[in-house]
């Protein structure tokens, strides 16, 4: 019987320290929440307060309105993650509308798996931030208040799985993604086969990243099934401890149509507390795969201006002055008539924590 309990006790001993070797680090959950809150004025003044179609963001006209609001858990140990974000406010109400209604409160829902225990290989699946451009739907992460036309109008969520992998130099990271489609978290009727999906990031160094993203897959247009191709290129560049700039590219092609979206924007950071930042767009989408309009193609140039005050670290108010001028009269003047311009105000008070 002794003989017995000192081999259990020694079991027990060696799977104690083999259960501490795979676990070297504590798990670690976080909660977060954002709060951002906004008030946007267009001088067309649309009598329904709601702001032209192609904008998900900021995009109700004269009142007081809660543009994303979100608490999120992130659970993290050496070999597993997962993170389960539920939010709301008018960016859920308008970029989600076409998801199931059990869906459109979800902001991030995913778990990944570490696949090496020397290589930072990781596979994550779920409902994850786009891996499209450098811009999100969380405005304090963003340079400008709103949200660029490309941004608005490519991918700020996907569904699916994610392998990727981090170099040990911290300069590249690469990804292969298998998507439910555009934007989608329910794959559209019809579809029988996933999207493929890519991204590339090299940082030589701690002032420049430089990104290339790509999409193929088939989408829905109409009644007709069709095959999209994009590509979104940006560089972000500290240029000196006050000056940033970013520049992109956007280039789809879908069925013999193509669209393209260059931007670029400067940021200058006055003082700790106050920020500068200047943006140039253009988005062409002739022949409306994208955007469609009741003229011929959506061709839009863009400028706006940002002025941002941080008091604390975790608080921002923002003010932003945008103006678009378009080839063709697809926006509205306060008449209701027709016009190939269009500006507006917004102000928004975020805080995260």
């Amino acid at each position: 019987m002794k003989t017995k309990l000192v081999l259990l006790l020694a079991f027990l001993s060696m799977a104690s320290t083999t259960f501490a070797q795979d676990t070297t680090a504590a798990p670690i959950l976080k909660l977060s929440a954002y709060i951002e809150a906004y008030y946007a004025y267009d001088f067309a003044n649309p009598a329904n307060h709601q702001r032209p179609g192609f904008f998900y963001s900021h995009n109700r006209h004269n009142e007081f309105a809660l543009n994303l609001g979100y608490l999120k858990a992130a659970y993290h140990t050496d070999r597993v993650r997962g993170n389960l974000a539920l939010m709301t406010g008018t960016y859920a109400q308008y970029n989600l509308a076409a998801e199931p209604t059990l869906l459109q409160n979800i902001f991030e829902a995913n778990a990944g798996i570490k696949l090496s225990k020397k290589a930072d290989l990781w596979l994550d699946a779920g409902v994850m931030p786009s891996h499209i451009g450098f811009e999100s739907a969380i405005g304090k992460d963003c340079w400008t208040l709103s949200r660029s036309l490309l941004a608005e109008n490519s991918p700020y969520y996907e569904t699916g799985a994610r392998l990727s992998y981090n170099s040990t130099n911290g300069q590249w990271y690469t990804a292969a993604l298998l998507l439910n489609g555009w934007q989608r978290m329910v794959r559209a009727t019809g579809i029988q086969t996933p999207v493929l999906g890519t991204q590339v990031t090299y940082k030589p160094s701690t002032a420049v990243t430089l990104n290339w993203s790509t999409y193929l897959g088939d989408e829905r247009a109409g009644e007709a099934i069709v095959t999209r191709f994009f590509n979104n290129f940006y560089g972000i560049f500290t240029l000196s401890p006050k000056w940033g700039l970013i520049t992109g590219l956007d280039i789809g092609t879908q069925n013999g149509s193509s669209w393209i979206a260059p931007i670029a924007i400067l940021r200058h950071n006055i003082n700790e507390h106050w920020t500068l930042a200047g943006r140039v767009e253009y988005y062409g989408d002739q022949d409306e795969v994208i955007i469609s309009t009741d003229a011929n193609g959506f061709q839009t140039l863009g400028f706006s201006l940002n002025l941002d005050y941080t008091p604390v670290s975790n608080v921002s108010l923002r003010f932003e002055g945008r103006t678009l001028s378009g080839k063709d009269e697809y926006f509205f003047n306060r008449n209701g008539t027709a016009s190939m311009s269009n500006t507006f105000l917004t102000s928004a008070l975020a805080i995260s924590f």
